[in-house]
């Protein structure tokens, strides 16, 4: 299934990618795309429902971030082997861990704010992943049973707040529409092989980014592993698993972002994203 949110900002209904590319309004069948929600067996119940009987959303309308009150938003870094080359760094020997705040998510389509005084905002597409089930201590062999589903995620980030403003990297990559969400939550049932899905990001039309999951260092059974020994995971939370190369900082010269441009991007049967950059 493709699950997803419509509607004004804060004001999103739960809905539905029906078989024939309709969007279906699942306000009847649950209240979010959320937490309790996104278990395996609340998804059978939605899979299970008659979908071309639900009310019908009109063309046009908004999509929200496809997973609402998301408790953590968790971003591993330099987790492919090809955009740590590209960055001059050794690929870590254990994952890198830091944080996007939940004030960042915004919808797949929405404007890109450039922060003021940023003069290196960046691009990064990258798989989210979305835990259905929550759990600490979790088993690599099991790890899979935890996720609801996939989605795309634009790890927008400001170099020069993320790397030379001292402290952690938090500072540049929480910053507000930092973190585009959709268009839409795939279920983990849709996805054969999320570690051979194709991904690429365009600015203005130019493609900068071109990758497969195929390089991700640490895969995906192995990080919601990990992550569960230092906190508890919870259904909702997001887990952005990293970016293949192509980013602004790897191009020589460096390319970052300015006020009036559009990026495009996608991964392989998760559909796509369009934003705008606006100077904040």
């Amino acid at each position: 299934m493709k699950l997803l949110r419509f509607g004004p900002p804060g004001h999103e209904k739960p809905g539905l990618l029906d078989a024939n590319g309709k969007i279906r309004d699942l306000s009847s069948l649950i209240q979010d795309v959320a937490g309790e929600s996104l278990d395996d067996a609340a998804l059978a119940r939605i899979a299970q429902a008659d979908h071309e009987s639900l009310p019908e959303v009109p063309e046009g309308t908004r999509l929200g971030p496809c997973v609402g009150r998301v408790g953590k938003f968790i971003c591993i870094g330099l987790n492919y082997s090809d955009h740590a080359a590209e960055t001059g760094a050794e690929v870590p020997p254990e994952p890198v861990v830091f944080n996007k705040w939940t004030s960042a998510i915004c919808g797949p389509n929405d404007d890109v704010e450039i922060p003021r005084d940023s003069h290196k905002t960046d691009w990064e597409v990258e798989l989210g992943v979305v835990i259905g089930k929550g759990g600490r201590y979790i088993d690599e062999a099991n790890a899979m049973h935890h996720v609801a589903g996939y989605c795309v995620v634009n790890d927008v980030s400001e170099r020069e707040f993320q790397l030379e403003r001292s402290g952690s990297w938090d500072k540049g990559k929480g910053c507000d529409t930092f973190g585009p969400l959709g268009p839409w939550l795939v279920t983990r049932d849709e996805i054969a092989d999320p570690q051979s899905l194709d991904m690429w990001l365009e600015v203005d039309g130019k493609r900068y980014q071109d990758g497969n999951s195929r390089t991700m260092v640490y895969q995906i059974p192995y990080l919601v592993a990990y992550l569960s020994r230092f906190m508890s995971l919870q259904p909702g939370d997001v887990i952005s698993t990293g970016t293949p190369p192509g980013v602004g900082a790897g191009q020589k010269p460096q390319v970052f972002l300015k006020p009036g441009q559009t990026m495009r991007l996608g991964i392989a049967g998760l559909g796509e994203q369009c934003q705008r950059t606006k100077q904040a």
